[in-house]
């Protein structure tokens, strides 16, 4: 089967519908919505269109699952040297508790684009229901248009380019963190679900950048299915030094889901890394 070559066909097209002249249209995807410990990100790439060209992003850009880890690293200095600005948002396994992984992911939706420092005329995910308009509007600007496509981190390259992004920027940051904790695995699972991850779990505990509220160990909680949620929240705590997260903003967003992955965040997984 012939693999997808991401293009900037949509981002080109987003420009066009927001008219003539200079237009910043910026791709947004997530990484590590499905861990059981640490940080999500959210990767943003934006893209600058003059009328009607765009200049390309690096040959070899794809949705970073599709990529080893060397290639992923390899890409990342060419994204930001093709791209108008990319930046990295960020929620911690706290806050993750405290309001749950959908609002985690808004939130660090919201801190990605705000940390590109550019005004997006466009902003392109992958997803199929908007929860950003509202709260990118304000009483001076209206929100830019916000385009949902499901498979964008594969099909659209300034998303596939900001998953390379988040990734290894929180790859980097888990790898940092098996330092102080490395009974769990984390440099190579990532914090994810692989099996010597829960048996550690199960042997030592929770570490304080483990998602408390979900299920964490190899074995299923008491009356629930696998994947179930356990239903007390942990209070949240303020994010550590060594991950360069933003303090928690009090951002409301309505319900709704704001990524196409329908993969269950608790699902048990074989593989060491997933996204």
């Amino acid at each position: 089967m012939t693999a997808v070559v991401p293009t900037l066909d949509v981002e080109h097209d987003l420009a066009a519908r927001c008219g003539p002249g200079h237009r910043v249209i910026v791709g947004l995807d997530e990484v590590g919505r499905g861990a059981l410990a640490g940080p999500v990100a959210i990767g943003a790439c934006a893209i600058e269109v003059v009328d009607g060209r765009i200049r390309e992003l690096p040959a070899g850009v794809r949705d970073s699952k599709k990529l080893s880890a060397a290639r992923r690293e390899a890409l990342v200095a060419p994204i930001e040297d093709a791209a108008h600005a990319t930046a990295v948002g960020w929620a911690s396994a706290a806050e993750i508790d405290e309001v749950g992984i959908m609002e985690a992911l808004t939130r660090a939706a919201l801190r990605a684009l705000d940390a590109l420092q550019v005004e997006a005329d466009a902003i392109l995910l992958d997803g199929n229901v908007d929860v950003l308009s509202a709260q990118l509007a304000t009483a001076d600007r209206p929100a830019p248009l916000v385009e949902l496509r499901v498979s964008a981190d594969r099909d659209c390259a300034s998303v596939s380019a900001a998953s390379i992004v988040a990734k290894v920027a929180r790859d980097a940051i888990m790898v940092e963190l098996d330092a102080s904790a490395p009974e769990y695995g984390w440099a190579s699972n990532k914090g994810y679900g692989a099996a010597v991850h829960r048996e550690a779990i199960d042997r030592i505990g929770t570490h304080e950048h483990h998602r408390r509220t979900w299920r964490l160990g190899s074995r299923p909680a008491p009356g629930t299915g696998t994947g179930a949620v356990i239903g007390a929240v942990a209070a949240a705590a303020t994010p550590q030094s060594a991950i360069p997260i933003p303090a928690p903003a009090q951002v409301a967003s309505p319900a709704g889901v704001l990524w196409s992955d329908q993969w269950h965040p608790q699902q048990d997984q074989q593989k060491e890394e997933r996204r």
